[in-house]
């Protein structure tokens, strides 16, 4: 193995290569956005719903416009990206008209806005069209699967072919945001919310504790505010200045305020006492929850202004964002308490929260403490205050879900990708298999190039398996759109979840980044390339048929390298611009006809793949060396690999030309040394230099020590081996 490129090198040529991509990212990228879409949202509305009422203003969080006619309620319309955004294979959102009616079935769902590839070119839109049309019918809180499913309750939907991801966005799209709106409208309870039920509080738990240990365990938690504190709750505010402490007051207690949840036997008990604690408890419905409040400073918590059959304005309970405020009715007076060590409180009292309030006792909860300043005679300005609490556990008693509940709890809260691999898992572990096997073969590269007759099959068979099982059944070809998409991500918004959305190309993007540090572009494009690998076994099959091949001068060979460059830069700098236009002028690659779309495409793009194949029979991988804007891009990251496996020695080139001349894609030099940014790994040249009957090398030394081996006694002469012609330029 020879030594790595210099550091001081491979430094130099990355600060370059950083270099041009800032000078190139020089626009601003925008993400798409709810907006009017014409005529063609009114159309489907009509279409649904003939005859309604012009859709109402968009309400709420989800901007939803209500569907009437003369008065009733028909439905509701929203666009998907108000309410849930989730990137697609593009790297942006899929914007979609959903319509719903009153009983939360999906009525509608139409694509009003997309950026995917294979959709602008490639697979006609009327086939998505076609796929939404099938949630027509479908209630939201049903489980929608594209494809097959185990879960004999799930509606499934067939996915269209070559565009399986997109689809599988769509269906996540579609089936989250109903669902998310059906819900803020109350046509359906939450499945993941009801699955999540209330935990209740022991009472058989108890032991004895003093006013220290409630405080240090959490029974008991504590909000101490100070003047100061206060008065700069209001800066910046009408009430700023109002009832200001004094410099030497800032210090000074406002309030020191506790509370307990007293339904706990260890902590009503030690707080009450026995017997008020079992007079508490019997006053109690069931489902009734006991609140202590203590206070001691200069605030009230109570307040003066409180009369009978008011609301106390000073306090009250926050959970899960909704406000429980308390009524006289919902007060008791406390006077006695008996846990040893509790400091003096100027006012004590108990709330109780009523059962229909939806309190759980296992879930934290907020008691806010409103502190009003007066900034007029009938005006005035509120800041709050909030001392939070949580139950320790070791006083609740929580129930166990149900397998249909933890199903809807899961389903409810796996990302899309994680879904996609689950559904993918076949394909996954086959083609991690495969990897191995290839990282094996790279790794022990000498020891398979030393039999090169069971190498070439085992080189034939992972070609065929690559286009027949990465390429033509997983759909893992990779593309420059790929590497278009990536750039932007990474200056516009990345999230891992748009990668990971596509396992194949996922694993075979890490595999490729980790095989450039490794070995160079050369594994991906000798190895994993469908397309390439489809092209390499055509031309196999043309030189067993003794079809004749044509090489270019090299000269001429090397100059033609420059094209690919050319093809990437200007497809990098479109997609500056427009992302989408690049991704149109991309089809120079003809991966997604003859690999993707297995040539189901309209006749133009099918000619131009099988040109290109009908060249390569006379002249190896034409498209992969003059014009492949893919391997361009990776060729640039291959200036940073960390090794030359590809062994060589100093005959090579000089005066040696054989494995320049058997290279079938002309990737090592007259001089001898190998160009990894053209090389395609295929390890022929190593089979040749390990091979004693062939390397012209092996054979000069091997004819040299046969001339110097000494006779023995009643041997003759040995045959000497022939001369070998060392080809020379």
């Amino acid at each position: 193995m020879n030594n790595p490129p210099s550091l001081h090198s491979a430094w130099r040529s990355w600060g370059l290569a950083v270099a041009v991509l800032f000078a190139l990212l020089f626009a601003t990228f925008q993400g798409a956005q709810a907006k009017p879409y014409g005529d063609i949202e009114q159309q489907r509305i009509d279409s649904i719903f003939p005859g309604a009422d012009a859709p109402s203003e968009p309400q709420g969080e989800f901007k939803v416009r209500t569907l009437s006619s003369g008065g009733k309620v028909l439905g509701y319309v929203f666009q998907s990206l108000d309410v849930v955004d989730i990137p697609a294979y593009s790297g942006k959102p899929i914007n979609m008209q959903v319509i719903l009616d009153t009983a939360g079935v999906i009525q509608d769902a139409y694509v009003l806005e997309h950026h995917e590839p294979i959709l602008l070119i490639g697979i006609p839109e009327a086939k998505l069209h076609a796929f939404n049309a099938k949630y027509r019918g479908i209630k939201v809180n049903q489980r929608v699967v594209v494809g097959r499913s185990s879960d004999p309750d799930a509606v499934t939907v067939d996915a269209v072919t070559g565009a399986t991801v997109t689809v599988m966005v769509v269906n996540e799209v579609v089936m989250r945001a109903a669902h998310k709106v059906a819900v803020s409208l109350g046509l359906i309870e939450d499945a993941a919310s009801l699955a999540q039920k209330p935990a209740s509080v022991r009472l058989d738990n108890y032991q004895s504790a003093d006013w220290a240990q409630l405080t240090g365990s959490g029974a008991i938690r504590r909000l101490h505010l100070t003047r100061g504190q206060v008065d700069t709750a209001f800066k910046g505010t009408e009430a700023e200045g109002v009832d200001v402490a004094a410099p030497e007051q800032v210090d000074e207690t406002f309030i020191d305020l506790y509370s307990a949840h007293l339904n706990a036997p260890t902590i009503g008990r030690n707080l009450l006492g026995d017997n008020q604690y079992r007079l508490l408890m019997a006053a109690l419905k069931p489902g009734e929850q006991a609140i202590a409040v203590l206070g001691s400073g200069s605030y009230s918590f109570k307040g003066s202004g409180y009369v009978r059959g008011g609301i106390f304005d000073r306090v009250q309970l926050r959970q899960f964002g909704e406000t429980i405020s308390f009524r006289d009715r919902d007060f008791e007076r406390l006077s006695d308490v008996y846990a040893k060590g509790m400091p003096d409180f100027s006012e004590m009292a108990i709330f109780i929260v009523r059962a229909p309030a939806g309190f759980d006792p296992g879930s934290p909860w907020v008691l806010e403490l409103l502190v009003k300043r007066q900034t007029g005679p009938t005006s005035g300005m509120f800041s709050s205050f909030e001392l939070a609490y949580q139950l320790p556990e070791e006083y609740l008693d929580r129930p166990l879900p149900s397998a249909a509940e933890l199903a809807a709890i899961d389903e409810a809260n796996r990302p899309l990708w994680l879904n996609i691999w689950y559904q993918k898992s076949f394909q996954i572990g086959v083609i991690l298999v495969a990897l191995l096997l290839l990282t094996l073969i790279l790794f022990l590269q000498d020891k398979f190039t030393r039999r090169p007759h069971f190498l070439h099959w085992l080189r034939r068979g992972y070609l065929i398996f690559t286009v027949v099982f990465i390429g033509w059944y997983a759909l893992g070809q990779l593309s420059v759109v790929n590497v278009l998409t990536f750039v932007h991500a990474l200056v516009q918004d990345f999230r891992w979840e748009l990668f990971l959305t596509d396992p194949v190309i996922f694993i075979l993007w890490t595999f490729t980044a980790a095989s450039i540090l490794l070995w160079g572009r050369g594994v991906f494009c000798g190895w994993l390339c469908p397309f390439g690998a489809l092209q390499e076994l055509i031309n196999e099959a043309a030189r067993k048929l003794k079809v004749p091949q044509y090489e270019l001068p090299f000269a001429v060979h090397e100059r033609l390298w420059a094209i690919k460059y050319i093809i990437l830069l200007l497809l990098f700098g479109l997609s500056l611009e427009s992302l989408s236009s690049a991704e149109r002028f991309a089809e120079v690659e003809p991966f997604k006809t003859a690999i993707t779309l297995k040539f189901d495409r309209q006749w133009w793009f099918v000619l131009y793949a099988v040109i290109l194949l009908v060249i390569n029979i006379f002249t190896r991988k034409v498209y992969c060396r003059y014009v492949c804007p893919l391997g361009a891009a990776l060729a640039i990251p291959s200036k940073f690999r960390l090794f030359d496996w590809l062994k060589r020695r100093k005959e090579c080139g000089n005066p040696c030309q054989l494995c320049a001349k058997e290279c079938e894609i002309q990737a090592i030099h007259p001089d001898g040394h190998i160009n990894h940014n053209e090389c395609h790994y295929c390890l022929d040249c190593q089979m040749t230099y390990h091979n004693d009957d062939k390397c012209p090398p092996l054979l000069l030394k091997q004819k040299k020590r046969n001339k110097l081996a000494p006779l023995q006694p009643g041997s003759t002469a040995p045959d000497l081996i022939p001369v070998v012609q060392v080809v020379v330029p």
